[in-house]
């Protein structure tokens, strides 16, 4: 039976060199997000027999993104490397918005939030499509679990 799902999903702690609170709850809830609700099917491991449910991993590594992935005992399955040029300018984008969003809502109008919040998910949506994009032959992904990967491909990229 097919379960083309996420299960369980780490980030690996030796990327991550500095979060702060409102990271933090960002991490926290892209993953509580994910595990809820996605879609996940890896092609090789499709093409092999395997169905679902995975337990991946996600880690940079010389520039690249790896998404280590194994089946729900947690026997590896396989690794996926995608290069990580084409997201160097969304991540920036989407960390300077961000910024942008933390300040609005400790001390700005609900509407210029909101304003802010367009944006926020503007870019958040545009690097999602990049993703699955990138993903394409690999792994097919439903928007809102590319959102959420991208979210978690932002905290392993943040330089204290």
């Amino acid at each position: 039976m097919s379960d083309p799902r996420i299960i369980a999903i780490e980030l690996d702690q030796a990327t991550i060199i500095w979060r702060n609170a409102d990271v933090e709850q960002e991490r926290r809830i892209a993953i509580f997000d994910i595990l809820e609700n996605n879609f996940f099917a890896p092609q090789r491991a499709q093409a092999e027999g395997h169905a679902g449910p995975y337990a991946i991993q996600l880690r940079v590594e010389e520039g690249r993104l790896a998404i280590d992935i194994s089946n729900s005992d947690r026997e590896p399955i396989g690794t996926i490397i995608l290069g990580l040029g084409r997201f160097r300018r969304p991540i920036k984008d989407y960390f300077a918005i961000c910024d942008s969003y933390f300040q609005a809502i400790r001390q700005a109008t609900p509407q210029q939030i909101e304003t802010v919040d367009m944006a926020r998910r503007a870019i958040h949506n545009d690097a999602a499509s990049l993703l699955m994009e990138r993903l394409e032959g690999k792994i097919d992904v439903d928007f809102d679990t590319a959102r959420r990967l991208f979210t978690l491909i932002c905290v392993l990229h943040i330089k204290g």
